[in-house]
């Protein structure tokens, strides 16, 4: 967090918090939901200002209820999540990027949802990957240990018995693969998408 965002929280330390106004989408975009995208229930305009990019990834965090949050000075601004608290891309050099720029260390757990949208978790941090590199992983992905093709996976997604195990292949060692609905991830990982004062 940066110094100058502690500084503003210890001097006013009662502001309230935000709802509704900022977003991150499923390709790792933060959004602006001004009164209007609000009403109609739009993403938002996508914040292009790097160093507004840059401040908002630095000081990205959450609470004990599970609502993630931007924390501007002093005040809280919650966000609305599209899909999970991170979204990760693929990168030659270092795995797994965020979209705050951090690498996604060690993968502990990775699902994939009835829609085919691949989820990786690593400790705290839960990330959907971007669906434009789906392409760049579905190489690493394994059905009963032999490479997956597209149609092997979309059959095992949508066969509720099949007994076969997937996995994904990464350096440091292959991460089980389960079935999870997508629905049921900010549960079973403990965030929420869209954050409301009543929560917390």
């Amino acid at each position: 967090m940066d110094e100058i965002v502690r500084q503003a929280m210890a001097k006013w330390p009662n502001v309230p918090h935000c709802f509704g106004w900022l977003a991150l989408d499923a390709r790792g975009a933060w959004r602006m939901r001004d009164d209007r995208a609000q009403a109609l229930n739009l993403p938002g305009d996508r914040i292009m200002n790097a160093a507004l990019q840059g401040f908002i990834n630095r000081n990205y965090t959450h609470d004990g209820a599970g609502r993630w949050y931007f924390q501007n000075g002093p005040q809280r601004v919650y966000v609305n999540l599209e899909a999970t608290p991170f979204i990760a891309r693929t990168d030659p050099a270092r795995g797994f990027l965020l979209q705050t720029g951090a690498a996604l260390e060690k993968v502990d757990t990775a699902c994939i949802t009835e829609k085919g949208e691949l989820v990786l978790v690593a400790g705290d941090r839960t990330a959907q990957l971007d669906d434009r590199d789906m392409a760049q992983v579905l190489p690493l992905l394994r059905l009963d240990g032999v490479a997956v093709s597209d149609e092997q996976l979309l059959a095992w997604v949508e066969n509720a018995a099949s007994t076969a195990r997937m996995s994904l292949a990464l350096p440091a060692g292959a991460v089980p693969v389960e079935k999870v609905a997508s629905d049921e991830l900010p549960r079973r990982f403990g965030y929420t998408r869209i954050p409301s004062p009543d929560a917390g």
